[in-house]
């Protein structure tokens, strides 16, 4: 066993460090001390001074009379804080479990907050403020005549810790008792953080006949793949008049009493909440990207523009800050109105993704993969239209059979169109089939097709969730690269819009074959046109789509092709309904008011048609 010896180089090791320690502490009178607020029993650390940067060149000690005559010449009251310590470019972090956060004190705004629990689509920690791609400013105007910037004023930061909320205070001060504070209170895993702004003993220092104007700008960056369709996710929201919403997607929007701003990015989202709304308010929203291949940092910029009111000569807000993810049920559970944030459609389409696909969806991925929960879930809807795409077929059915009777009318009437109107109408009628029948399926559907194509591109649970050869189901799959760029189409391949093109494809020719064979009627769309149309729309638009959705469209067509086989083939009888629709016509028919109305106006139409020509 190896005995312990004083080593007499350690010695002097320990010794030269205590010395520079000791030198280093009476050269720097601003070591980190302890502050004591009468609120609370907090402990509050001054963070260290690593670098001075002079404010308009006078950030002085206290001790230069002459720079603090510099600094009061330029700035009047507020001249105090251009000669303490905090006069520095410095910031102050803090993070919880989901966010890690930065605090400039020029300013005394968030510099940077970062995702912690997300990456872009590169593998970078995903930041919403970063490299001054944000800003927030209070301009306001002093009793003494000057018009000042808090975006170019120093801000002294204290740091506390009220439970497990981690408090930040940056205080701009006039003396050590008066200030104007930004103060905020992070929570353990919220992306939710109160913010409050406010004045002490500044009453006689603000000039409360101007307005005090709060402006708050940011650009958004690039997190996705394709910042072309991520883009088209990304917009300025607001909730103004006690609960309405607007958006602003590019150009500029005014409203008043304004209760939140979001600047919403695809997954990600930035929002001020104020429990005092302000009385109005300026949006304006630009595209930054021109160029897909050029403009590849920023998606848009965004800026708001709102007044703040004093009271008794001071300054009170209690508002919030979000950074978190665009997902409906983060933002939803606030109970803030936030989900309104979500694009998820207007009227009964919003209305079926909050109350039936988000809940399903949720509740489905609790036991399988995204990309199999999405299968589940399209076979779950199809099963629910079964009925209604039953009545569709059968509609379709009728009318097959009835063709060659049309056919002959078209024929025998083609002089007279408005007789051959007339016997088809009697013939629908007394065969009890309808072309409309047809119709009002299919709108019937619409809904939840509309509701679904808002659903997945908004779905925060599908980003960066891979299935099959997709590595991520909230982005394009991507098979191929291509050596060029194709408008619309861009430069690569995607596998799920192929496949699903072929699906809509295979699934037009069952549906307008039977059509196509007959002889094009005047007036009617072109359906080989159509059939052409919907799959190529598909391959081009959706190869930039989140494959989910495209995903989504393939199972939905392959399983309508496989019911409709079935009907053909199992459940509808050509041959039975050609023998009811022969009984149909042998039995008396009422009409009905609206019929027989319509009949009258066409007969009415024919004998003023026969009376012209005489």
């Amino acid at each position: 066993m190896e005995e312990k010896k004083l080593d007499i180089n350690s010695l002097i090791g320990f010794l030269l460090i205590g010395g520079i320690l000791l030198w280093m502490l009476y050269m720097n009178p601003s070591a980190p001390e302890v502050v004591e607020e009468p609120a609370n029993d907090e402990v509050v650390v001054t963070p260290d001074a690593q670098e001075e940067v002079l404010p308009y060149n006078d950030a002085v000690q206290e001790t230069d009379s002459a720079a603090v005559a510099r600094a009061a010449a330029r700035l009047g009251a507020f001249g105090y804080s251009a000669t303490l310590p905090s006069a520095s470019e410095n910031t102050t972090s803090v993070e919880n479990d989901v966010l890690a956060l930065s605090f400039s004190n020029k300013g005394g705004y968030l510099s940077e907050a970062k995702m912690k629990n997300y990456k872009t689509f590169d593998s970078i920690p995903v930041y919403l403020v970063k490299d001054d791609n944000a800003s927030f400013n209070l301009s306001f105007s002093t009793t003494d005549g000057r018009v000042l910037n808090t975006k170019d004023l120093y801000f002294e930061p204290t740091v506390t810790k009220n439970g497990e909320n981690t408090i930040v205070s940056m205080k701009l001060k006039v003396s050590p008792e008066e200030f104007l504070e930004y103060r905020y209170v992070l929570k353990p895993g919220e992306y939710m953080m109160d913010f409050t702004v406010r004045s002490q003993g500044l009453n006689d220092v603000l000039n409360s006949s101007a307005p005090i104007v709060l402006d708050w700008k940011l650009k958004g960056y690039r997190h996705a793949k394709s910042i072309t369709y991520e883009n088209r996710y990304t917009k300025l929201v607001y909730e103004y008049d006690g609960g309405d919403d607007s958006s602003v997607t590019d150009g500029e929007d005014e409203e008043k009493d304004i209760s939140y701003v979001a600047y919403k990015q695809h997954f990600f989202t930035s929002i001020l909440l104020t429990d005092t709304p302000f009385e109005t308010g300026t949006f304006r929203s630009e595209d930054l990207v021109e160029d897909e291949e050029v403009d590849t940092l920023y998606t848009k910029a965004f800026a708001s523009t709102m007044p703040l009111q004093l009271e008794g000569g001071e300054l009170n807000y209690n508002m919030n800050w979000y950074y978190g993810p665009s997902d409906y049920k983060i933002l939803n559970d606030y109970d803030r109105n936030l989900d309104e944030i979500m694009p998820l459609g207007w009227g009964i389409f919003g209305w079926i993704n909050r109350y039936f696909f988000i809940p399903f969806f949720a509740f489905i991925t609790n036991y399988m993969g995204y990309g199999i929960a999405i299968i589940v879930m399209t076979i779950a809807i199809k099963l629910l239209l079964s009925p209604v795409q039953y009545k569709q077929y059968l509609s379709q059915a009728k009318m097959k059979v009835l063709r060659p009777e049309i056919n002959e009318l078209n024929e025998k009437y083609k002089d007279n169109p408005m007789k051959k109107q007339q016997e088809t109408m009697k013939l629908y009628s007394k065969a009890g089939a309808s072309p409309m029948s047809g119709c009002l399926p299919a709108l019937m559907q619409l809904p939840v097709f509309y509701a679904l194509f808002m659903f997945f591109p908004s779905a925060f649970q599908l980003r960066q969730k891979g299935f099959l050869w997709a590595d991520d189901l909230s982005s394009y799959d991507k098979i191929a690269e291509l050596p060029f760029y194709i408008p619309f189409y861009g430069d690569h391949v995607s596998l799920f819009p192929i496949l699903a093109s072929i699906a809509i494809f295979i699934y037009m020719m069952m549906t307008t074959g039977q059509t196509m064979q007959n002889a094009q009627q005047p007036g009617m769309p072109n359906m080989k046109f159509i059939m052409y149309l919907s799959p190529l729309f598909m391959l081009i638009f959706f190869n930039n789509y989140a494959s989910g959705l495209s995903l989504y469209y393939l199972t939905s067509n392959l399983i309508t092709i496989g019911i409709m086989l079935v009907i053909k083939n199992f459940i509808i009888d050509e041959d039975k309904i050609h023998a009811q629709i022969q009984e149909n016509k042998k039995k008396p028919k009422k009409q009905g008011k609206f019929a027989r109305k319509m009949q009258e106006m066409m007969e009415q139409a024919e004998e003023q048609q026969k009376k012209s020509k005489k």
